[in-house]
């Protein structure tokens, strides 16, 4: 949904995705946007895939990164938890943005715009638990949000806007068809 709406904007778009040959929504979008749409192989888990997702990328000036991967990990209850399925999650979800912003500074610091957009959740907060549970979830989004807080302190005299994104509950694969939100709204207010 972002690189629809981005690519409806004028945007050019460089899209990472775990694995291009099954990103079945992103190809009639590439048909129609041509050059202005690029899709790279990316698993923000691995180190490898990430540099070379940023040497590919890389290569003029980034205005604007979305980190948008993310797990949801087993939701399990304190007596369940699931610790390799915790290290994933955290993987993905904490480490994976700080990868990829990392790897990418060299194109985003040549870049008009220098904007770094990390999508979290709300069940990252620890004011709003009131629920408990989702351990390797709610704990890799609080590590997002406190990664995301020290990297906007650390790029701010570049000029950097690092931003942290709530999406809502969104109808997607992780948040279920229950979800009270699309899709498209969801990304049309972040990107405002």
């Amino acid at each position: 949904e972002f690189v629809q709406q981005l690519l409806l904007r004028g945007d050019t778009v460089e899209a990472g995705v775990r694995s291009p040959e099954g990103a079945r929504r992103l190809e009639p979008l590439k048909q129609k946007a041509g050059n202005r749409l690029r899709i790279h192989a990316l698993d923000v888990g691995d180190d490898a895939s990430v540099r070379a997702f940023a040497t590919n990328v890389c290569t003029g000036p980034v205005d604007v990164l979305i980190n948008n991967a993310g797990v949801s990990g087993l939701w399990c209850a304190l007596g369940d938890v699931d610790y390799a399925d915790m290290a994933r999650t955290f993987t993905i979800n904490a480490l994976g943005p700080l990868r990829v912003t990392n790897a990418m500074l060299p194109g985003l610091r040549q870049g008009a715009l220098r904007r770094v957009a990390h999508v979290t959740s709300r069940m990252g907060s620890l004011a709003a638990n009131t629920d408990g549970g989702a351990y390797a979830y709610r704990m890799s989004k609080v590590a997002l949000n406190m990664a995301v807080r020290s990297m906007s302190t650390d790029l701010r005299p570049e000029g950097f806007v690092t931003v942290l994104l709530h999406p809502g509950w969104v109808q997607t694969d992780m948040g279920g068809p229950d979800a009270t939100l699309p899709a498209p709204d969801s990304v049309r207010g972040m990107l405002r």
